[in-house]
């Protein structure tokens, strides 16, 4: 089984978000899965069975757990294996397209919905302008662009909390940059995601609203960093990157 490691949402290599990507003949157990997930230790490893006619299946998990949902780990999948793609997932079909150097992904929109969860706690010391809840994660909006970036959160509180997942973001506003973002996650193993595709199917459809631009452009600002644009379109919107492949090898067990 062939594996790759990809530097997603970067044209430059050592930055983004890397996931490792598989290859296999068939479908694989689970338990194997997650297995070989921890070894790598990336906070995702995407599997893909490219045998077949018709969508390939394709899976994602953290070092700890299955997800629903992956955006850098489906662009790596389609800079690996390049051209137009379907993926069957769990969260549904996925349409994805590499040209040109860049990967444009077709993915359901999850718009936040406001909540009155209380997260002065996990925040502390910035100016929270909005809390909501996405389908899988608490979604929240700073004040300044620059305490994003600087945040400290108490990630041992967020853990406990609904499924310890967070999205952080402000506006930006500077040059093509719309706003900036982090993103949490120790609930599923992660303590910061360097750059996450999947957030932006959530930050795409409200800022997209608060700006009134279908258009958008968001840098994800954590310690590695990546550049993420979106086009909002009804139910989806499509989340495109850039993608780098580093290595690769074979599985042996």
């Amino acid at each position: 089984m062939r594996f790759y490691l990809v530097d997603a949402f970067t044209a430059d290599a050592f930055a983004g978000n890397t996931a490792t990507v598989v290859l296999l003949d068939s479908p694989a157990e689970p338990g194997w899965m997650q297995a070989v997930a921890a070894e790598f230790k990336h906070s995702e490893t995407a599997f893909v069975v490219t045998s077949g006619e018709g969508p390939k299946s394709l899976r994602w998990f953290t070092p700890a757990a299955e997800v629903d949902l992956c955006g850098h780990a489906t662009l790596a999948t389609t800079h690996v294996l390049g051209g137009e793609q379907v993926f069957a997932t769990r969260s549904g079909e996925l349409s994805c397209r590499a040209e040109g150097g860049w990967v444009g992904m077709d993915f359901p929109v999850d718009p936040p919905v406001e909540s009155d969860d209380d997260l002065s706690g996990i925040l502390p010391g910035v100016e929270i302008q909005y809390v909501g809840r996405s389908r899988e994660n608490l979604f929240a909006v700073l004040a300044k662009a620059d305490d994003v970036r600087a945040l400290q959160p108490d990630l041992d509180a967020l853990a406990a909390t609904w499924t310890g997942r967070l999205i952080v973001s402000a506006f930006e506003g500077k040059g093509e940059i719309h706003f900036v973002s982090r993103f949490f996650a120790p609930g599923v193993g992660i303590d910061e995601d360097p750059v996450t595709g999947s957030a932006h199917c959530s930050l795409a459809p409200y800022w997209g609203k608060r700006l009134d631009d279908k258009k958008l452009a968001g840098y994800q600002a954590s310690a590695r960093g990546g550049l993420v644009r979106m086009q909002l379109d009804g139910d989806l919107v499509k989340i495109i990157g850039q993608a780098v492949t580093v290595a690769e090898g074979e599985l042996h067990v």
